[in-house]
Protein backbone atom coordinates (compact mmCIF):
# COMPACT_ATOMS: atom_id res chain seq x y z
CA UNK A 1 0.00 0.00 0.00
CA UNK A 2 3.05 2.48 -0.13
CA UNK A 3 1.85 3.25 3.43
CA UNK A 4 -0.65 5.27 1.30
CA UNK A 5 -0.03 8.56 2.19
CA UNK A 6 1.05 8.94 5.75
CA UNK A 7 -1.78 11.08 6.45
CA UNK A 8 -5.09 10.91 8.42
CA UNK A 9 -5.84 7.43 6.63
CA UNK A 10 -2.88 6.02 8.24
CA UNK A 11 -4.34 7.11 11.51
CA UNK A 12 -7.47 5.88 10.99
CA UNK A 13 -6.58 2.79 9.86
CA UNK A 14 -3.83 2.29 13.01
CA UNK A 15 -7.41 3.28 15.48
CA UNK A 16 -9.45 0.93 13.76
CA UNK A 17 -6.95 -1.79 14.18
CA UNK A 18 -6.64 -0.78 18.27
CA UNK A 19 -10.29 -0.74 18.42
CA UNK A 20 -10.21 -4.37 17.17
CA UNK A 21 -8.06 -5.57 19.12
CA UNK A 22 -9.73 -4.25 21.69
CA UNK A 23 -12.57 -6.32 21.26
CA UNK A 24 -10.71 -9.65 21.11
CA UNK A 25 -8.63 -8.80 24.22
CA UNK A 26 -12.01 -8.23 26.02
CA UNK A 27 -14.02 -11.08 24.84
CA UNK A 28 -11.10 -13.64 23.60
CA UNK A 29 -8.04 -13.34 25.01
CA UNK A 30 -6.31 -10.30 26.83
CA UNK A 31 -3.13 -11.30 25.34
CA UNK A 32 -4.35 -10.62 21.79
CA UNK A 33 -3.13 -6.75 23.24
CA UNK A 34 0.23 -7.87 21.59
CA UNK A 35 -0.72 -7.41 18.51
CA UNK A 36 -1.03 -3.86 19.33
CA UNK A 37 2.69 -3.69 18.10
CA UNK A 38 1.39 -3.91 14.65
CA UNK A 39 -0.30 -0.97 14.81
CA UNK A 40 1.85 0.81 17.19
CA UNK A 41 4.64 -0.01 14.26
CA UNK A 42 2.43 1.41 11.30
CA UNK A 43 1.19 4.70 13.60
CA UNK A 44 5.10 5.43 13.76
CA UNK A 45 5.22 5.69 10.23
CA UNK A 46 3.21 8.94 9.99
CA UNK A 47 4.54 12.25 8.61
CA UNK A 48 2.53 13.89 11.21
CA UNK A 49 3.80 14.14 14.85
CA UNK A 50 -0.13 15.28 15.67
CA UNK A 51 -1.66 12.43 13.81
CA UNK A 52 1.15 9.81 16.19
CA UNK A 53 0.32 11.69 19.81
CA UNK A 54 -3.78 10.90 18.13
CA UNK A 55 -2.99 7.26 17.80
CA UNK A 56 -0.53 6.85 20.92
CA UNK A 57 -3.78 8.77 22.94
CA UNK A 58 -6.37 6.19 20.97
CA UNK A 59 -3.89 3.24 21.59
CA UNK A 60 -3.89 4.69 25.58
CA UNK A 61 -7.80 4.46 25.81
CA UNK A 62 -7.93 1.08 24.14
CA UNK A 63 -5.38 -0.47 27.09
CA UNK A 64 -7.96 1.82 29.66
CA UNK A 65 -11.04 -0.18 28.36
CA UNK A 66 -9.56 -3.46 28.02
CA UNK A 67 -8.21 -3.21 31.61
CA UNK A 68 -11.68 -1.98 33.10
CA UNK A 69 -13.62 -4.81 30.90
CA UNK A 70 -11.27 -7.10 32.30
CA UNK A 71 -10.64 -6.08 36.15
CA UNK A 72 -12.54 -8.82 37.67
CA UNK A 73 -10.75 -11.79 35.62
CA UNK A 74 -7.19 -9.99 35.62
CA UNK A 75 -4.59 -12.24 37.36
CA UNK A 76 -1.78 -10.18 39.52
CA UNK A 77 0.63 -12.35 37.28
CA UNK A 78 -0.92 -11.27 33.88
CA UNK A 79 -0.86 -7.48 35.10
CA UNK A 80 2.50 -8.03 36.03
CA UNK A 81 3.39 -8.59 32.30
CA UNK A 82 0.72 -6.12 30.37
CA UNK A 83 1.38 -3.25 32.04
CA UNK A 84 5.26 -3.15 31.05
CA UNK A 85 3.49 -4.46 27.53
CA UNK A 86 1.11 -1.54 27.23
CA UNK A 87 4.19 1.24 28.40
CA UNK A 88 6.91 -0.58 25.56
CA UNK A 89 3.97 -0.05 22.94
CA UNK A 90 3.11 3.98 23.71
CA UNK A 91 6.69 4.20 23.11
CA UNK A 92 7.02 2.23 20.34
CA UNK A 93 5.84 4.49 17.38
CA UNK A 94 7.80 7.50 18.80
CA UNK A 95 10.84 5.23 18.60
CA UNK A 96 9.95 3.97 15.08
CA UNK A 97 9.19 7.69 14.01
CA UNK A 98 12.66 8.56 14.60
CA UNK A 99 14.32 5.58 12.79
CA UNK A 100 12.14 6.50 9.74
CA UNK A 101 12.98 10.33 10.41
CA UNK A 102 16.94 9.34 10.75
CA UNK A 103 16.77 6.79 7.57
CA UNK A 104 15.27 9.61 5.45
CA UNK A 105 18.25 12.08 6.60
CA UNK A 106 20.60 9.45 5.78
CA UNK A 107 18.93 9.62 2.18
CA UNK A 108 19.12 13.32 1.81
CA UNK A 109 22.65 13.39 2.81
CA UNK A 110 23.55 10.30 0.40
CA UNK A 111 21.84 12.53 -2.54
CA UNK A 112 23.60 15.56 -1.07
CA UNK A 113 26.64 14.09 -0.95
CA UNK A 114 25.85 12.56 -5.16
CA UNK A 115 25.56 16.33 -5.88
CA UNK A 116 28.14 17.26 -4.47
CA UNK A 117 30.30 15.04 -6.27
CA UNK A 118 28.90 15.69 -9.30
CA UNK A 119 29.84 19.13 -9.43
CA UNK A 120 33.68 18.55 -7.94
CA UNK A 121 33.72 16.74 -11.31
CA UNK A 122 31.91 19.35 -13.35
CA UNK A 123 34.73 21.36 -11.98
CA UNK A 124 37.59 19.04 -12.72
CA UNK A 125 36.17 18.73 -16.19
CA UNK A 126 35.98 23.13 -16.73
CA UNK A 127 39.45 22.58 -15.46
CA UNK A 128 40.82 20.13 -17.78
CA UNK A 129 38.70 21.93 -20.42
CA UNK A 130 40.81 25.33 -19.91
CA UNK A 131 44.15 23.24 -19.37
CA UNK A 132 44.14 21.16 -22.38
CA UNK A 133 41.44 22.86 -24.95
CA UNK A 134 41.30 26.08 -23.84
CA UNK A 135 45.34 25.67 -24.26
CA UNK A 136 44.88 24.01 -28.11
CA UNK A 137 42.19 26.67 -29.26
CA UNK A 138 45.01 29.69 -28.37
CA UNK A 139 47.62 27.36 -30.16
CA UNK A 140 45.09 27.82 -33.39
CA UNK A 141 44.33 31.12 -32.70
CA UNK A 142 47.81 32.33 -32.80
CA UNK A 143 48.83 30.45 -35.84
CA UNK A 144 45.77 31.66 -37.60
CA UNK A 145 46.25 35.13 -37.16
CA UNK A 146 50.36 34.52 -37.97
CA UNK A 147 48.77 32.76 -41.42
CA UNK A 148 47.24 35.94 -42.16
CA UNK A 149 50.08 38.02 -41.91
CA UNK A 150 52.35 35.46 -43.54
CA UNK A 151 49.81 35.18 -47.13
CA UNK A 152 51.29 39.01 -48.17
CA UNK A 153 54.83 38.78 -47.13
CA UNK A 154 55.57 34.96 -46.94
CA UNK A 155 53.18 32.79 -49.32
CA UNK A 156 55.07 29.58 -49.32
CA UNK A 157 55.11 29.27 -45.36
CA UNK A 158 51.52 29.49 -45.57
CA UNK A 159 51.39 26.24 -46.25
CA UNK A 160 53.25 24.68 -43.31
CA UNK A 161 51.08 27.07 -40.86
CA UNK A 162 47.78 25.77 -42.38
CA UNK A 163 49.50 22.05 -41.61
CA UNK A 164 50.07 22.70 -38.17
CA UNK A 165 46.69 24.81 -37.87
CA UNK A 166 45.26 21.00 -38.99
CA UNK A 167 47.66 18.91 -37.03
CA UNK A 168 46.46 21.22 -33.76
CA UNK A 169 42.92 20.80 -34.75
CA UNK A 170 42.75 17.24 -34.94
CA UNK A 171 44.82 17.37 -31.27
CA UNK A 172 41.51 19.44 -30.06
CA UNK A 173 39.40 16.88 -31.54
CA UNK A 174 40.89 14.13 -29.68
CA UNK A 175 40.98 15.77 -26.41
CA UNK A 176 37.44 16.66 -27.00
CA UNK A 177 36.53 12.88 -27.44
CA UNK A 178 38.67 11.71 -24.23
CA UNK A 179 36.84 14.44 -21.97
CA UNK A 180 33.67 13.37 -23.49
CA UNK A 181 34.45 9.02 -22.76
CA UNK A 182 35.52 10.62 -19.32
CA UNK A 183 31.91 12.19 -18.63
CA UNK A 184 30.41 8.79 -18.87
CA UNK A 185 29.87 5.65 -16.99
CA UNK A 186 32.75 3.21 -16.57
CA UNK A 187 32.33 -0.26 -16.11
CA UNK A 188 35.77 -1.03 -13.07
CA UNK A 189 35.57 -4.79 -13.87
CA UNK A 190 35.73 -3.86 -17.75
CA UNK A 191 38.86 -0.73 -17.23
CA UNK A 192 41.03 -3.69 -15.89
CA UNK A 193 40.69 -6.11 -18.16
CA UNK A 194 41.40 -3.28 -20.75
CA UNK A 195 44.55 -2.29 -18.29
CA UNK A 196 45.68 -5.73 -18.20
CA UNK A 197 45.48 -6.23 -22.18
CA UNK A 198 47.62 -2.92 -22.54
CA UNK A 199 49.96 -4.09 -20.09
CA UNK A 200 50.52 -7.80 -21.75
CA UNK A 201 50.71 -5.84 -24.90
CA UNK A 202 53.69 -4.14 -23.79
CA UNK A 203 55.35 -7.27 -22.37
CA UNK A 204 54.43 -6.62 -18.90
CA UNK A 205 53.09 -9.27 -16.99
CA UNK A 206 50.09 -8.53 -15.63
CA UNK A 207 47.82 -10.10 -12.87
CA UNK A 208 44.19 -9.05 -11.37
CA UNK A 209 43.40 -10.47 -7.79
CA UNK A 210 39.41 -9.53 -7.04
CA UNK A 211 39.35 -10.09 -3.81
CA UNK A 212 35.86 -8.75 -2.92
CA UNK A 213 33.73 -9.10 -6.08
CA UNK A 214 30.72 -9.19 -4.70
CA UNK A 215 30.80 -5.45 -2.98
CA UNK A 216 28.28 -2.87 -5.11
CA UNK A 217 29.49 0.24 -5.82
CA UNK A 218 27.61 3.23 -7.20
CA UNK A 219 28.08 4.21 -10.75
CA UNK A 220 29.93 7.66 -9.67
CA UNK A 221 32.41 5.30 -7.39
CA UNK A 222 32.73 2.55 -10.02
CA UNK A 223 33.67 5.24 -12.63
CA UNK A 224 36.03 7.27 -10.59
CA UNK A 225 38.22 4.26 -9.89
CA UNK A 226 38.29 2.90 -12.71
CA UNK A 227 39.47 6.59 -14.68
CA UNK A 228 42.21 5.80 -12.00
CA UNK A 229 42.77 2.80 -12.82
CA UNK A 230 43.71 3.78 -16.69
CA UNK A 231 45.63 7.12 -15.31
CA UNK A 232 48.02 4.76 -13.65
CA UNK A 233 48.40 1.74 -16.36
CA UNK A 234 48.97 5.28 -18.30
CA UNK A 235 51.67 6.49 -16.06
CA UNK A 236 53.16 2.89 -15.93
CA UNK A 237 53.62 1.93 -19.61
CA UNK A 238 55.08 5.74 -20.21
CA UNK A 239 57.68 5.71 -16.94
CA UNK A 240 57.66 2.52 -15.32
CA UNK A 241 60.01 0.23 -17.76
CA UNK A 242 58.43 -2.57 -15.19
CA UNK A 243 57.94 -6.16 -16.92
CA UNK A 244 55.82 -7.67 -13.65
CA UNK A 245 52.36 -5.56 -12.30
CA UNK A 246 49.75 -7.02 -9.82
CA UNK A 247 46.78 -5.49 -9.45
CA UNK A 248 44.73 -6.66 -6.16
CA UNK A 249 41.20 -5.41 -4.84
CA UNK A 250 40.25 -5.93 -0.76
CA UNK A 251 37.65 -4.85 1.36
CA UNK A 252 39.10 -3.98 4.59
CA UNK A 253 37.93 -2.49 7.87
CA UNK A 254 35.00 -0.63 5.99
CA UNK A 255 37.88 0.91 2.89
CA UNK A 256 37.51 -0.84 -0.76
CA UNK A 257 40.80 -0.90 -2.01
CA UNK A 258 42.85 -1.35 -5.27
CA UNK A 259 46.43 -2.04 -4.83
CA UNK A 260 48.45 -1.64 -8.02
CA UNK A 261 52.30 -2.87 -8.09
CA UNK A 262 54.76 -3.03 -10.25
CA UNK A 263 58.92 -3.40 -10.28
CA UNK A 264 59.74 -1.02 -13.02
CA UNK A 265 62.41 1.94 -11.98
CA UNK A 266 59.75 3.80 -9.43
CA UNK A 267 58.70 7.19 -8.81
CA UNK A 268 62.23 9.05 -8.62
CA UNK A 269 63.04 8.91 -12.19
CA UNK A 270 59.30 10.03 -13.28
CA UNK A 271 58.34 13.52 -13.98
CA UNK A 272 55.38 15.81 -12.31
CA UNK A 273 53.04 15.02 -15.48
CA UNK A 274 51.78 11.91 -14.55
CA UNK A 275 48.25 12.88 -13.45
CA UNK A 276 49.03 11.99 -9.71
CA UNK A 277 47.03 15.69 -8.32
CA UNK A 278 43.94 14.37 -10.91
CA UNK A 279 43.65 10.45 -9.41
CA UNK A 280 44.45 12.25 -6.05
CA UNK A 281 41.38 15.05 -6.34
CA UNK A 282 39.15 11.91 -7.76
CA UNK A 283 39.62 10.06 -4.26
CA UNK A 284 39.35 12.83 -2.20
CA UNK A 285 35.91 13.67 -3.86
CA UNK A 286 34.53 10.09 -3.09
CA UNK A 287 36.16 10.95 1.06
CA UNK A 288 39.07 8.49 0.17
CA UNK A 289 42.73 8.67 -0.71
CA UNK A 290 45.45 8.18 -3.35
CA UNK A 291 49.15 6.97 -2.26
CA UNK A 292 52.16 6.54 -4.16
CA UNK A 293 55.38 5.21 -3.03
CA UNK A 294 58.37 3.22 -4.77
CA UNK A 295 61.87 3.77 -5.67
CA UNK A 296 64.45 2.13 -8.25
CA UNK A 297 64.60 -1.38 -6.32
CA UNK A 298 60.59 -1.91 -5.09
CA UNK A 299 59.32 -0.25 -8.27
CA UNK A 300 56.14 1.75 -7.96
CA UNK A 301 52.85 1.29 -5.62
CA UNK A 302 49.94 3.11 -6.37
CA UNK A 303 46.63 2.24 -3.51
CA UNK A 304 43.37 3.99 -4.16
CA UNK A 305 40.85 3.59 -1.32
CA UNK A 306 37.49 4.68 -0.37
CA UNK A 307 35.15 4.08 2.24
CA UNK A 308 32.47 1.43 1.73
CA UNK A 309 29.28 3.40 1.97
CA UNK A 310 26.43 2.68 4.21
CA UNK A 311 23.95 0.60 2.92
CA UNK A 312 25.90 -1.25 0.41
CA UNK A 313 25.73 -4.95 0.75
CA UNK A 314 27.09 -7.64 -0.38
CA UNK A 315 25.66 -9.65 -3.53
CA UNK A 316 24.24 -12.74 -2.45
Amino acid sequence: MALWNRDWKLLLASLVGFLLIAILAIYEDIFMLIFGFTFADLLGRAKSKWHIASGIFGMAVMFLIVFLATTNSLALVDSQVLVPMMIIQLVFPVLIYFVEKSKNLQNELADVNTQLVQQEERQRIARDLHDTIGHTLTMIKVKTELTTKLIDRDPSSVKQELNDILATTRTALKQVRELVSDMNFVSLQTELLHCQQLLQSANITTTIHNHCPKIVLSSVEETMLALCVREATTNMLKHSQAQNCQMQIHCRNTQYTIAIQDDGIGLEQKGLGNGMNSMKERMRVLQGYALFEGDTKTGTKVLFSIPIQDGKEPLT
